[in-house]
């Protein structure tokens, strides 16, 4: 999805600098399923203000340059609706992880275990954290998007769980040994 939608999708939660639009990519409602580099976002922004798709005031911060802060007009509203219309392009999956796993026989045995066992400390944060977030007043579409969130990352951890015999085989007895 094109840096300037998803900025646009970001303003709709509220008002944000260009560092919080990028935090809500990293740690916010977006984390979990897109990314967006600071690179692209400044860019975007400006280029949207140019458009009129939102607008950008500065607030005095002590002993800080001004903050520049970003607000979705209607015809940024207009601009989103328009670019919801498309049909998404289908979700890929880019791990080093599955590549690693598939590739197996050429991690030892130790190894390999210490990724699976990354992997799964990995989805178990990102699951705790998503179980933490405090579901009062979040609107009902958006927990449906935090619910699929904490399907996909529990989904993971059982099933990596209940298959690491597939993965390790017999490599992690003679490992032990």
């Amino acid at each position: 999805m094109d840096s300037k939608i998803l900025c646009l999708g970001a303003l709709t939660c509220g008002d944000a600098s260009g560092y919080e639009i990028k935090k809500m990519f990293e740690e916010g409602p977006f984390a979990h399923f897109h990314q967006v580099s600071f690179g692209s976002i400044y860019p975007s922004l400006a280029k949207l203000c140019e458009q009129g798709k939102i607008t950008m005031r500065e607030e005095m911060q002590d002993g800080r340059p001004d903050k520049k802060v970003y607000s979705l007009t209607e015809k940024g509203k207009k601009s989103l609706r328009r670019a919801m219309k498309k049909t998404p392009a289908a979700d890929k999956l880019r791990s080093e992880v599955m590549v690693m796993f598939f590739l197996q026989e050429y991690l030892s045995p130790d190894h390999l275990r210490d990724v699976l066992d990354q992997q799964l400390n990995f989805y178990g944060a990102l699951s705790a954290k998503v179980d933490a977030l405090d579901d009062t007043g979040v609107p009902p579409e958006r927990m449906f998007v935090r619910g699929l969130g904490r399907v996909f990352y529990r989904t993971m951890i059982d099933y990596m769980e209940e298959n690491a015999h597939l993965l390790l085989g017999d490599k992690e007895e003679s490992s032990n040994e």
